[in-house]
Formats: C-alpha cells, sequence, structure tokens
C-alpha cells in the first residue's frame, strides 16, 4: 500500500503533512511512503532525511496518485482529479464550510477524512489535529503581538525606575487561548481571559490570569465547544467587555465557532477606544474575524491600534507544526489500518465523526445537513 505525500507549497503551505521520523513509523509497517520532492523544503525538512526514515521521494502525479493521500489543507479541484478513484485523503478538509470540495471529492469516488471532525473523546487525542496547531497559533500570536507592541510586556526595575508589565487580554479560553495566556504569562504580562463557559475558570486561574466573569449565561456546546449565539447575547457580551478591552494593551481574540463565522467581539467603536499602540491578534481571521476591524493576512492600523489579522498562522511555525500535525494523521491511519489494510468501520466513533466521503457520497452527517438547509 502506498502512502503518498504532496506538496502544497504552491497553494501557499509551509506545513508537510508527514514528517521523517513519522514517515519512518509508517514504512516500518511495510508501507510504501511517497514524498514528493521538495515537499517538507518549507519546514527545513530535506528529501535525504525522509529518504534515511525509510520514505522516497518520488513526483508529484506519484504522490497524488497513491492509495493513501495525505495533506495539510483541502485540495484544489485539479488536485482532486490527482486523486485515483477508491484513494483515501486525510488532511483539513473544512467539509462544514466548504461543500464544493465534500462534492467533488465524493463524485471522485475518493474516501476522505477530515481531521478538524476528529471526536473530542479521550482515546482520539493523539489524533486531534485541532488541539495541536492551534497550541501553535496561540504560542505565535502572543509573538506577534508583542512585535507590534510599543512596550515590553515584562515588569522591569531599572535605575531609571519601574516599568510597568503589559495587560493582555485573551477572548475565548479554548486550546488556543490557554497557549496564549501560558505564553504571555511566561512574557510577564498580567493576563486576564475570558470565554462563555464558565468551566474553563480553574484552567485559566491555573496559568496565573484572572478569569473574567460577566453577567451572562454559559454557552457550552457539543464537544466542549462554544455553542452559537444569539445577536443579542452577543450585543449584551460586547457591551459587557468594552471596558476591559479599552484598559488593555494587548486582546488575542481566539473565540470559533464550527462551520459558523466568528462571532464579532470587539467592535470598530471598541478599538478606537483602546490606548493608540494597544495590538489585537484576531486569531478566527480566517473564518471572519472576531473584531470588526480585521482583514484576512494584513495589519490595519486603526487610530494607533494595530489590528492582526494574519491567516494560516500554525504554517508560521512550519517545523514544530508539521511535526505535531503529522503524528496526528499517522494516529488516524493507524487507528484505520486492520491487518494491513485500511478499514471503513462506521460503527467506531472516530471513523464515523470524521469520514466526510466515502463510496461516492457525502456521509458526514451534520456537512450533509448544512448542504441540504444551504439548498
Amino acid at each position: 500500500m502506498r502512502v503518498g505525500v504532496p506538496s502544497q507549497a504552491p497553494a501557499g503551505e509551509t506545513r508537510v503533512a508527514l514528517t521523517p521520523d513519522v514517515a519512518g513509523r509508517l514504512a516500518a509497517r511495510k508501507l510504501d511512503v511517497v514524498v514528493e520532492a521538495g515537499a517538507g523544503e518549507r519546514s527545513h525538512l530535506s528529501d535525504a532525511a525522509f529518504e534515511k526514515a525509510g520514505a522516497r521521494a518520488g513526483s508529484a502525479d506519484e504522490a497524488w496518485g497513491s492509495e493513501i493521500v495525505a495533506v495539510v489543507r483541502a485540495p484544489s479541484a485539479e488536485e482532486i482529479g490527482r486523486l485515483s478513484r477508491g484513494a483515501v485523503l486525510i488532511g483539513f478538509l473544512n467539509p462544514l464550510a466548504d461543500a464544493e470540495t465534500a462534492r467533488a471529492l465524493a463524485s471522485a469516488g475518493v474516501t476522505s477524512f477530515a481531521m478538524e471532525a476528529i471526536p473530542r473523546i479521550t482515546r482520539a487525542q493523539s489524533m486531534d489535529a485541532l488541539s495541536s496547531q492551534a497550541t501553535v497559533a496561540g504560542y505565535l500570536a502572543v509573538l506577534l503581538a508583542a512585535e507590534n507592541l510599543d512596550r515590553f510586556f515584562p515588569m522591569l526595575t531599572t535605575a531609571a525606575g519601574t516599568i510597568k508589565p503589559a495587560t493582555v487580554l485573551v477572548l475565548g479560553a479554548g486550546v488556543a487561548g490557554l497557549q496564549a495566556i501560558a505564553t504571555a504569562r511566561r512574557l510577564g504580562a498580567v493576563v486576564e481571559a475570558y470565554d462563555v463557559r464558565p468551566a474553563v475558570k480553574e484552567e485559566v486561574q491555573s496559568l496565573g490570569a484572572r478569569f473574567l466573569e460577566l453577567e451572562l449565561d454559559a454557552q457550552e456546546g457539543e464537544g466542549g465547544y462554544a455553542r452559537a449565539q444569539s445577536e443579542e447575547f452577543l450585543q449584551k457580551q460586547r457591551e459587557l467587555l468594552a471596558e476591559r478591552v479599552g484598559a488593555s494593551d494587548v486582546v488575542v481574540t481566539t473565540a470559533a465557532i464550527p462551520g459558523r463565522r466568528a462571532p464579532v467581539l470587539v467592535t470598530g467603536a471598541m478599538v478606537r477606544g483602546m490606548r493608540p499602540g494597544s495590538v489585537i491578534v484576531d486569531l478566527a481571521s480566517e473564518t471572519g474575524g472576531n473584531c470588526e476591524l480585521t482583514e484576512l493576512d494584513r495589519v490595519v492600523e486603526v487610530d494607533g491600534v494595530f489590528v492582526d489579522g494574519t491567516g494560516n498562522v500554525p504554517s508560521t511555525i512550519p517545523l514544530h507544526a508539521s511535526q505535531l500535525y503529522a503524528r496526528n494523521v499517522a494516529n488516524l491511519f493507524l487507528h484505520l489500518l486492520r491487518d494491513g489494510k485500511l478499514e471503513v468501520d462506521f460503527e467506531d466513533e472516530i471513523t464515523r465523526g470524521c469520514c466526510v466521503t466515502h463510496g461516492g457520497e457525502i456521509v458526514h452527517q451534520r456537512a450533509r445537513e448544512l448542504m441540504e438547509a444551504a439548498s
């Protein structure tokens, strides 16, 4: 059985779906692992490193034409056309928002598994790519803020006097938010965080941050995610957050709801109420942004406040992001592998939860429901 890893550098992706150590694990199981020549270069992983681990460098056609194809981001229509009928595709496929890709994969007879649809259950933790990449994003968000901020993060006591620490507000205390809190605290900032799920209060406090409590109802949904909120709820939330946003030097926003536009937590008026020189880093920029003024892949300045809408943040730390993602992919693949063959067992919760297309049909229930509602 051949496992193919094509390069997605032409689409701007710096990560690679398998790394040499992980490719070696698969090769040790007598799998033929083919990595498109140069696929790991932007993650500083050479073809020689893959070959030393037991994989081999090959052409793009050989990688895309494999029985199992591992990718980072969803393939284009042209790339889907290069997949063999009956092939298995594993990667971030965005099934709740990208109906065209799901339809194309079904029409091509491809069995596909979406890494972002892995169920959040204990035995699937090693496959949870959303969490691994959110860890990278949360860490980097604080570094992006520090780069644009006009002051130090830590308190400094010098002969010239004492410098007060920066104040950081993190909106959303999921994996990305918690990593942002931890990183900001390591840099010496005073941190507070808010989440619509009161259950995360202890996690926030365990990292040395203050949990901001607002007079609002809890909004916890399935799988530990926040559920979609009404506009009335969001309006009240914005009113209560306005003062804390205005008092912060840095705001990191991480709120996202699978398959939906990111909720607007920070309005233009709130941005203009911040001190000039302050920074907002919006990790939800790819799904519309938590800040009303966010522009994808741009840092915009509004009355002296910098709003950073950098997209695909994990790809800016490609080596470690690739290493984490590759382990997630391999763990899912090995979960599906039985006696040297890949089995699609819909009785299994993990398989059922992340399989998008199979047998020429879209089988992911939530994705199918959203498509039917939109038609």
